[in-house]
């Protein structure tokens, strides 16, 4: 049980490093869309995978609110 726990913090690590390289953190404005964020999870999520060409992108849209 416990190797398989460090297995997925190494995972989910090398998930938030790719994210990272990729600038997904450097944001400079604050206001992050449903997309970005997706795509910063999910990033983090595939982890390894990100190194051997697995590029995710989330594309999602949220409705506007009426004023």
């Amino acid at each position: 049980m416990r190797i398989g726990a460090l297995i997925v913090v190494i995972w989910v690590l090398i998930g938030v490093f790719a994210a990272y390289q990729r600038g997904y953190f450097s944001r400079a404005d604050q206001s992050v869309s449903c997309a970005e964020l997706g795509t910063v999870v999910v990033t983090a999520l595939v982890g390894p995978l990100n190194y051997v060409g697995v590029n995710p992108k989330i594309n999602c849209q949220v409705p506007t609110p009426s004023p």
